[in-house]
């Protein structure tokens, strides 16, 4: 007789952009860290894509929370409902349910006490009866395909939406660690802050998204320069409709300072690595992971700054994921994992 086990087991990158949870070693869900609810009632009334289209949009009883803020839990009971919401989705794709379910759920490396607590309840309640958590590098480096267990250094940089996780990694452990509150969501905030100021037009948070992924660069010059992309919103003053193009060297320009900062971090990151380490780092290079490391540019920037060799990840935005469903399937193996 087969013998049916009522336990599943999901993998969660639980990002302050992006929420992807990976079941079977398949990504069954990869939507938008986003719920809309009804403030009369409190219900929740769309989770992810849905809920990201209705950004900005609301109308006096909906309300769109991001329940992530800085890599950590702003508000407890959306970030509940949207796991909760987001595992329905998945299941229902997938053709399983589960009353409880093992978990494997990544985290900031610079996460406080409180803040891992908050993610385990969170998980809890949504369904988790066996919650692990695994740093964000560490998942990162798992998800690139490196040796974590190795007696060998390896530098990983997460540029993720909320935090910017840099790490070195050896023997299956963390070494040294920076994490900074500098990422995609501040260029984001950067270039609704520039279009206001310089051109007089309002955007929200969508559009400066939107010219971010069209003409963001790290860099004033480029060998394969984008388009101006062109950006329709309301002049500050009269209101009227204004449209207005945007370059690649203004947004360069405008982001430089949030850049400048993950720069400096990294290099703080280096300055306490041990020298054995810094040897092998400056071997193998330093691993980009995360949104942020699409950004046009970046790894150039980053390695001539520094003299060390920068390499984008294959899928830098599901390495996170990857790393974290792979520590699910060898939880035996990795006492990393925090229980």
């Amino acid at each position: 007789m087969r013998l049916f086990s009522l336990t599943k087991e999901i993998a969660i990158d639980l990002g302050t952009a992006n929420t992807i949870i990976i079941h079977n070693d398949k990504i069954v869900i990869d939507e938008p860290s986003i719920v809309a609810i009804e403030k009369r009632t409190g219900k929740l009334k769309a989770v992810g894509r849905q809920a990201k289209l209705m950004q900005g949009k609301e109308n006096d009883d909906i309300e769109t929370i991001r329940p992530l803020r800085k890599g950590v839990i702003a508000n407890f009971n959306a970030a509940e409902m949207m796991i909760r919401g987001l595992i329905k989705k998945a299941s229902s794709k997938s053709n399983w349910f589960s009353p409880s379910m093992k978990m494997v759920v990544g985290i900031p490396s610079g996460s406080t006490e409180v803040e891992i607590r908050a993610v385990r309840d969170s998980s809890e309640h949504a369904g988790g009866r066996d919650v692990y958590m695994i740093y964000e590098p560490m998942a990162a480096a798992l998800g690139i395909g490196i040796d974590v267990l190795a007696p060998q250094g390896n530098m990983i940089v997460d540029i993720g939406g909320g935090t910017t996780e840099i790490a070195v990694i050896s023997l299956g452990g963390i070494v040294s660690n920076k994490s900074i509150q500098v990422a995609g969501d501040d260029l984001t905030d950067d270039i609704m802050e520039h279009m206001s100021r310089v051109h007089n037009v309002k955007v929200g948070e969508r559009t400066a998204e939107q010219i971010k992924i069209h003409v963001g660069s790290a860099l004033t010059e480029l060998e394969n320069p984008p388009e101006d992309y062109i950006v329709h919103g309301p002049n500050k003053m009269t209101a009227l409709p204004m449209e207005v193009p945007v370059s690649y060297q203004e947004i360069s320009h405008c982001i430089e300072k949030s850049i400048s900062r993950i720069e400096a971090a990294v290099l703080q990151a280096l300055d306490e690595t041990p020298p054995e380490l810094y040897s092998d780092i400056v071997a193998n290079g330093i691993f980009l992971a995360g949104g942020g490391a699409m950004l046009r540019g970046l790894d150039k920037r980053l390695t001539d700054k520094i003299g060390i060799q920068f390499h984008i990840a294959e899928d830098p935005l599901l390495a996170v994921a990857k790393g974290t469903g792979v520590a699910l399937k060898n939880i035996e193996t990795f006492s990393f994992l925090i229980r």
